[in-house]
């Protein structure tokens, strides 16, 4: 908890056993005011600044208030493995009430696991190793120490953005808990909230997993494709688990996820991608097999694992025409624009085409566009030229949408009678170019649609089951 008001705003305990107190970010509360309000175990954190925390302050006074907070009732005091374990706060805090903790760098499980034999020494309720910073590979250090390890009063993963998945994955190996947090403010680097965890993930439920799915881009904390698969794998029974792997160099993530092939090495094998931008077309580059449409778009936004062999295929296209074939709206002999040369445009492009639209693609840069034309057999322009009201259907490929702050990609009241405009970047609801379309009495497609068409094939490729549709459109609020 980094927030008093996050108690108040918190709609349901369900599933969770323990409320951590970040006393470094909001001080020291009142207990019997938190026990009112929470009805489980209560922690007791001062992180301090060595550790990424808020504290600052002195030996003594570290002492003082840790030493406080046991006599006040916390259930757990959250000592500092480094600087908590001296003096006689031992004896004031019982083993059973001890979270023995520490947070700094490792560059693998040899450094993690000496660093817990030393923590050991000291009886504690749990142990808590906490990776910070470093490259890809060494963000499965404490997945390879928990694999070695195998107790379940030890939990170890990494911190920020790009290692966000393997918190989630923790648990599959031993780890007790998950760390959530109350809000959308996290108490640390790439830790979800509480309500994100039980929407995508089906926490508190955890079933054991014998497969491993998920998403690759630079961002995909936006992204709504592991709430669409893990709730079709609870509906079907799948022993999976689709994750977020934001990576900023796919070439890395590659090579030190996917190639090492340590996830198999701990019982979780990585058996399918989907691919987000700006990757699709590094990603038909690094595949061992491909289909003939994404060879011609020269992008991939699917990865399978098939017989030892990383197969790309594009299921792009078909998130884009399925959703306008099924409003009765027709494409063949229609002017269409796709704005946005990227590997999604280039999808749209040639699905369009195929389905006889007269395709013109626009580019922000126009010379940047030109190998996309090249390849596709259609003519580029830049977005400068860009006038709605010559097209039939338009479709927004760019990025523009994602952040609330976006400028619109064109505005909606200059679109001719009848146009049909189809959004590829979504959120949660419907994103500001596709409320301003439909107010103006227009034809739009959600790119929760979008993305609900594509993840159909791509969903039966990885798993070999149909998605099923009700949960499907659940998930993404449809």
């Amino acid at each position: 908890m980094t927030s008093a008001a996050d108690l108040e705003a918190t709609p349901s305990w369900d599933g969770v056993a323990w409320l951590e107190v970040r006393a470094d970010l909001v001080g020291d509360l009142d207990i019997a005011e938190l026990k009112a309000q929470f009805p489980g175990k209560l922690l007791y954190t001062l992180r301090s600044s060595h550790e990424g925390g808020g504290f600052s302050g002195g030996k003594e006074r570290r002492a003082e208030r840790l030493s406080a907070a046991a006599a006040a009732g916390f259930d757990y005091i959250d000592l500092e493995a480094d600087r908590d374990l001296r003096g006689p706060l031992l004896g004031e805090i019982p083993p059973e009430r001890r979270v023995l903790s520490w947070h700094g760098s490792a560059s693998n499980a040899a450094g993690l696991r000496r660093r817990f034999d030393n923590m050991a020494s000291v009886p504690a309720h749990l142990y808590k190793l906490i990776s910070t910073g470093g490259p890809t590979d060494q963000a499965l250090a404490p997945l390879l120490f928990l694999h070695q390890l195998r107790r379940r009063d030890t939990l170890a993963f990494a911190t920020g953005e790009a290692s966000t998945w393997t918190r989630l994955v923790a648990p599959q190996l031993g780890a007790p808990i998950l760390y959530g947090a109350l809000g959308e403010k996290p108490g640390a680097a790439g830790q979800m909230s509480i309500e994100r965890l039980r929407r995508d993930y089906g926490l508190p439920f955890l079933p054991g997993v014998t497969a491993l799915f998920g998403i690759v881009g630079d961002p995909v904390s936006h992204s709504l494709s592991p709430r669409l698969h893990n709730a079709a794998y609870r509906r079907l029974g799948l022993p999976a688990l689709y994750l977020p792997f934001h990576a900023e160099s796919f070439g890395d993530f590659w090579l030190e996820v996917v190639e090492s092939e340590v996830l198999a090495t701990l019982g979780l094998p990585l058996r399918g991608l989907s691919v987000t931008a700006p990757f699709k077309r590094v990603a038909l580059a690094v595949a061992g097999a491909s289909s003939p449409l994404a060879e011609r778009i020269g992008a991939a936004n699917t990865l399978v694992l098939n017989g030892g062999v990383w197969e790309a295929e594009a299921t792009d296209p078909e998130g884009v025409v399925g959703p306008i074939e099924a409003a009765g709206a027709a494409i063949d002999g229609r002017c269409a624009a796709v704005l946005g040369c990227g590997g999604a445009g280039r999808s749209a492009a040639a699905a369009l085409a195929y389905r006889g639209a007269q395709v013109s693609l626009f580019n922000r840069s126009r010379e940047r566009g030109r190998q996309a034309g090249y390849d596709l057999g259609l003519p580029v322009f830049g977005l400068n030229e860009f006038d709605p009201a010559r097209f039939q259907i338009i479709v927004n490929a760019t990025a523009l949408g994602h952040r609330e702050e976006d400028p619109l990609p064109f505005e909606p009241r200059r679109l001719g009678t009848g146009t049909v405009v189809v959004d590829m970047v979504y959120r949660d609801g419907p994103t500001a170019l596709v409320s301003g379309c439909r107010n103006g009495g227009f034809l739009a497609i959600d790119g929760r649609e979008v993305l609900l068409y594509q993840a159909r094939r791509q969903f039966e490729m990885m798993t070999g089951r149909e998605l099923p549709a009700e949960s499907a459109e659940d998930a993404l609020g449809l």
